[in-house]
């Protein structure tokens, strides 16, 4: 048998050589667009010395703009490094104690992920959302696929805090309020994590909220729980007890995952343990509506007055500032 023929035996790992085949593939192309883009240039500027003429000076200058961002956005796509990073993501969002205040605060971050999501030309696929009794949710879990979206995701790992006068509040008092973000890298067919049936208990039970006539009629929504580590996902959004079942299993590999390379990084804490408390201190962002507008990372300092923007996507500036000062550190 040859080698050629030993190489595709092998389906998982012939994977892993042509991703990294692709990734390299790619550098190598982006390099060669910037290479041809100064070899333009620098016949434009040949041409301009020859003709005398300044509007070709001012094409060169525009030429050199283009580069630069270009060259930024290859920068910041260098610092997507990490192994996990080129990955799918399943985002979870929770309320913090506060009631509807803060599972209202949690939907409004939930509208603007998904504002930032559709800006980025990514997709999702809503896998489970539980509603508050008066308004807001009470949890959310969406898939998102695209180019590196972990990469960029990741940098909203955290707290929220929200500053506003309250629209539940008949004294219109200023509240605050917390919700959690995190992020998980979805782990693809190449990674195996064990997972044994033995080790899981699983509940079905009826769904609850808006759904349909199936709603409170068949047990379709599913809840695992994962003994050896005490994980619990749960998933509602289907009409099918087998899509729910199949989405809780695709989140609980995903926190399995992430949860095994914290202990191979010899990291003590499991992951539900490293979570700050949802509280005063901990957030890493700002949102505040009331007394004045601002929106602060307390990570980076990067901070802008336009709170309607961000609320409506408009989130990059953060999410770059935290990767450019994770690649500096």
């Amino acid at each position: 048998m040859t080698l050629k023929e030993n190489f595709w035996n092998d389906r998982i790992k012939a994977q892993e050589v042509f991703k990294e085949i692709t990734k390299n593939k790619y550098w190598v192309e982006e390099i060669e667009k910037i290479e041809e883009k100064f070899d333009e240039l620098k016949e434009l500027f040949n041409l301009a010395l020859e003709e005398k003429e300044d509007s070709i000076y001012i094409e060169i200058e525009n030429g050199l703009v283009e580069i630069e961002k270009f060259l930024k956005i290859l920068e910041l796509k260098k610092m997507l490094g990490d192994e996990d990073d080129d990955k799918d993501a399943i985002l979870t969002i929770h309320p913090g104690a506060g009631g509807t205040e803060s599972q209202d605060w949690a939907e409004m971050l939930m509208r603007m992920y998904l504002m930032w999501i559709e800006k980025k030309g990514f997709e999702y696929n809503l896998m489970d959302l539980q509603n508050g009794e008066e308004a807001g949710i009470k949890s959310a879990i969406i898939e998102v696929k695209g180019d590196s979206v972990y990469g960029f995701m990741k940098a909203e790992n955290g707290i929220h805090r929200l500053v506003r006068i309250s629209p539940f509040d008949a004294n219109h008092r200023r509240h605050t309020s917390f919700a959690s973000v995190f992020v998980y890298p979805e782990v693809d067919e190449t990674i195996v994590i064990d997972i044994k049936p033995s080790d899981l208990k699983i509940d079905t039970f009826r769904a609850s909220g808006a759904g349909g006539q199936h709603v409170n009629k068949t047990d379709s929504a599913v809840r695992i729980t994962h003994l050896p580590t005490d994980i619990v996902v749960q998933c509602q959004n289907e009409r099918s007890q087998h899509k729910n079942k199949a989405n809780a299993l695709k989140v609980l590999n995903a926190r399995l995952y992430k949860l095994k390379k914290e202990e191979e990084d010899k990291k003590k804490e499991k992951i539900e343990q490293s979570k700050k408390e949802i509280a005063w201190g901990n957030q890493i962002r700002s949102y505040i509506m009331h007394p004045y507008n601002l929106v602060k990372d307390h990570r980076t300092g990067i901070e802008t007055f336009d709170v309607q923007a961000v609320m409506e996507g408009n989130i990059n500036n953060f999410i770059e500032g935290y990767l450019i000062q994770k690649g500096t550190s």
